[in-house]
């Protein structure tokens, strides 16, 4: 009954998050409702019995990636109502990939069927959990039945970060950068002048 009782909690609490990482205004309340969104699906996850996803979820996400998203977005002079005027320029565009994607979804959706051994590993019984861990099943899993789709997220990740820099890496009018060839090609005559000043003549 408690446990029961911690699900809605937690899954509600959850799915307004979610929905508050979309509709907020301000990207940094967006992404402190992304971390609440993390931790308590963390907390689903502890009470799924995988304490493994619940620790990675805390530690990578929470700890790492949003941590980051909110560095980023609090240093970044990001002009955000810029990005939206050009995210309405190509909406129209967008809207087209989208139902493309949708329409490829729904294709491969209509054309899904189950193997005939799926009824075979659904009456399957599950190993003990002294005889198998959570991070035994869970490696056995992504390491070894689901390598390839495990890989082929990865590349989607990838291309996401490359896509990311790409938007977000452009030059900025009054920003000092470094300019490594200017520093390599300096000689010591261009580092310093010698001015000599007469007697009186100094300020």
């Amino acid at each position: 009954m408690i446990a029961t009782i911690c699900f809605y909690i937690f899954a509600s609490i959850t799915v307004i998050s979610g929905l508050m990482v979309v509709s907020s205004r301000n990207p940094v309340h967006s992404v402190l409702f992304l971390i609440l969104a993390f931790f308590n699906s963390a907390a689903l996850f502890l009470l799924l019995g995988a304490e493994f996803l619940a620790m990675i979820l805390v530690i990578v996400y929470v700890g790492a990636v949003a941590v980051l998203f909110l560095f980023v977005v609090m240093m970044l002079d990001i002009d955000f109502a810029e990005l939206r005027k050009g995210a309405q320029a190509y909406f129209p565009i967008g809207a087209l990939i989208g139902l493309i994607l949708l329409v490829e979804l729904a294709l491969v959706a209509g054309s899904w069927h189950l193997s005939g051994e799926m009824s075979t590993v659904i009456a399957a019984k599950t190993p003990e959990v002294t005889e198998v861990t959570n991070t035994q099943a869970l490696g056995q899993l992504i390491y070894t039945d689901y390598a390839f789709l495990f890989q082929m997220a990865g590349m989607v990740l990838l291309v996401a970060m490359i896509g990311a820099i790409v938007l977000t890496h452009r030059q900025r009018p009054g920003v000092k950068k470094q300019n490594i060839g200017e520093q390599v090609r300096r000689r010591r005559g261009d580092a310093y002048d010698i001015v000599k000043v007469k007697p009186g003549q100094g300020a």
